[in-house]
């Protein structure tokens, strides 16, 4: 089989089976297509590579100066393309199965103090509609952890105000549902009933959010949303980045005793260690505070 046909196959299976969102996508088949040329200039297709041929187009990657998360997403992707033609009875074994894929130091995700996170929130002038689609927003935001791409998503349909929840759409339209609180509900219903009408003027719009235009509410536009808000909070400009409330939202729950599985659940991660940042973050904290401590 041509070699850019088993890696289309392979993209193909990743996304109907595994979920695989669109910009991962892109990012394996560049990383292959790399991988296909390696390979090709060494007058070999594929299904002859070697452990070598491995090693060598990792080491290429280094050289070149592919930081350690784009060279790990490349062994990543070449590792499952084996995997997949194997599967598939394309090779009889995989050249990858004695490279390991490097560990790597994981930046604690920076997050908002309480007092910062009521400040924020406290920013819009709820007296406006625009400035209360932005506190609806911004309070959303907090109270379920969502993704900024999957809160400026959220249609209509999938707000259900009465039952206290939203259906939130992750990375590769993965769905869950995601609890509600009390203030969140209070400010998402005033902005239904009273500013999403004046915003609107009658035009029609399935999604919740809408710009003053009618149009549906960009990641950018939100954004400039968040930025704004900071600065009226007083907010150091320097910590506002766009997962900084999803951030606080899982350190903050953490900090009350919430259950790791729980937190998971609701940020919509797959994989439990992703979650488990956070509780680095937490402990750091603690260990800052028993400094504090006379006796500490």
């Amino acid at each position: 089989m041509n070699d850019e046909l088993s890696i289309q196959g392979f993209l193909d299976y990743l996304v109907v089976e595994k979920g695989l969102s669109e910009n991962t996508r892109l990012s394996y088949r560049r990383d292959l297509l790399k991988f296909i040329s390696y390979i090709n200039s060494k007058g070999r297709p594929l299904t002859d590579a070697a452990p070598d041929d491995i090693s060598g187009f990792m080491r290429d990657l280094k050289a070149g100066g592919q930081s350690v998360r784009s060279y790990t997403r490349a062994l990543i992707a070449v590792r499952g393309l084996y995997k997949y033609l194997l599967k598939q009875g394309q090779v009889k074994a995989s050249p990858c199965s004695a490279i390991d894929i490097p560990k790597a130091q994981r930046k604690l995700p920076d997050f908002l103090k309480f007092a910062e996170v009521d400040r924020l929130l406290q920013a819009p002038d709820t007296g406006r509609p625009l400035g209360l689609r932005d506190k609806a927003m911004l309070e959303t935001l907090y109270a379920t952890g969502l993704r900024v791409s999957e809160l400026v998503s959220l249609k209509l349909n999938d707000l259900s105000l009465q039952a206290g929840y939203l259906t939130a759409f992750g990375k590769g339209s993965k769905e869950r549902l995601v609890p509600l609180g009390l203030s969140a509900m209070e400010w998402l219903k005033r902005y239904m009933d009273e500013a999403r009408p004046a915003i609107l003027k009658n035009r029609q719009n399935k999604f919740l959010f809408v710009t003053a235009r009618g149009t549906k509410m960009t990641r950018q536009n939100f954004w400039v949303i968040i930025k704004l808000s900071a600065l009226k909070a007083g907010i150091d400009k320097k910590k506002i980045k766009p997962h900084i409330i999803r951030h606080s939202f899982a350190t903050h729950l953490l900090e009350g005793g919430a259950d790791l599985r729980l937190v998971q659940a609701m940020l919509g991660h797959a994989d439990i260690s992703t979650t488990q940042i956070y509780t680095h973050i937490t402990n750091e904290r603690l260990k800052k505070l028993h400094k504090k401590h006379p006796r500490g």
